[in-house]
């Protein structure tokens, strides 16, 4: 026998709570993915990579990573641990010389 009108209308409305939590989490994400091709210099393919590179390292969910570096881009703090990962994902992915710089 099938779910009740109560009960189903309950199982929908939880649905879409999970897809607005999701959406919401995919626009995080996508802007964290922003700051680290508009700073650290990288396609956005790589921003992403780096941004799953912290969240591994840092065992930190990658939404909650996000989070941070859009914290860390408007007020210029992020946790000590979060910054080394940051920094050594980014030397990895970003390019080796600013461009338009003299070589070395």
């Amino acid at each position: 026998m099938g779910a009740s009108e109560p009960e189903r209308i309950s199982e929908l409305q939880a649905q879409v709570d999970q897809l607005k939590e999701a959406v919401a989490s995919h626009a995080v994400v996508d802007q964290a993915i922003g700051m680290m091709v508009a700073l650290g210099r990288v396609t956005p393919d790589e921003g992403w990579e780096v941004l799953k590179e912290v969240s591994q390292h840092t065992n930190i969910k990658l939404r909650n990573i996000a989070e941070l570096i859009l914290i860390w881009g408007r007020r210029g703090d992020i946790p000590p641990e979060v910054s080394a990962a940051l920094e050594d994902a980014l030397d990895r992915y970003g390019p080796t010389q600013v461009p338009g710089a003299p070589e070395a």
